[in-house]
């Protein structure tokens, strides 16, 4: 069996633990401590993330959508596939080297993702991006961290409490919706997510798509269109 490589290494803003980048073979890993935050073969979940938000906003004209976590470019990818030419798609990515990777050993992972004309990286936290905006998205797809309940970073908290959700729901436009993934369900943060104003649906997803793998939950929060 070929060994794990770390191929790099970069400080969590806000954490204690170092993210660490390996490669076996064209297989890669993220990884933060002993946990596994992504794999390159495990894309599923991911992807359902960009699809199931998609379908709720599909037919509208000139889709603005924000994606908070680029990661190994899954959502964004099946994003891009799934919205017109007329769409604009920003990623958010708190950690420089995040990008870095991207566009360096994993660059084939990302294909031509990162150069699309509808897609812009912003190397920023996401909150901060949500916090600065009012009726500007179609779409919030919130990829950051192991889910609700904060791992990599504790400020992350403050995307997923309620002061959080509230400041989603204004940056969304009439109709628009906030797509949260998780790596388990949280019925805490379903009622969070009710008591923010959003009518809500779960929807429970494999890691690896119809090839099976661990259930992941996405949460599809929908802002009112009165």
């Amino acid at each position: 069996m070929i060994p794990w490589t770390v191929i790099d290494t970069a400080q969590m803003p806000g954490g204690t633990d170092m993210l660490r980048l390996k490669q076996r073979g064209a297989e890669f890993s993220i990884m933060l401590g002993t946990n596994e935050l992504m794999n390159s073969r495990l894309s599923g979940s991911e992807e359902a993330l960009a699809k199931l938000s998609c379908d709720r906003i599909r037919g509208r004209q000139k889709p603005k959508m924000l994606i908070g976590g680029l990661g190994m470019g899954f959502t964004l990818r099946a994003a891009l596939t799934e919205l017109g030419d007329d769409a604009a798609v920003t990623v958010a990515e708190l950690v420089p080297a995040v990008v870095a990777w991207a566009r360096g050993p994993m660059a084939e992972v990302f294909g031509t993702s990162l150069t699309d004309p509808r897609v812009a990286i912003r190397e920023t936290d996401v909150g901060a991006l949500i916090r600065s905006e009012r009726n500007a998205y179609d779409a919030i797809l919130l990829d950051v961290d192991n889910g609700p309940e904060a791992l990599t970073r504790a400020a992350n908290d403050d995307i997923y409490n309620l002061s959080g959700l509230h400041a989603a729901k204004a940056a969304l436009r009439p109709g628009g919706v906030l797509s949260v993934w998780s790596s388990a369900p949280d019925s805490q943060f379903t009622r969070r997510l009710k008591s923010a104003g959003f009518s809500v649906e779960e929807a429970s997803v494999r890691a690896n798509g119809k090839r099976g793998g661990a259930r992941h939950m996405i949460w599809l929060a929908v802002k009112s269109a009165g």
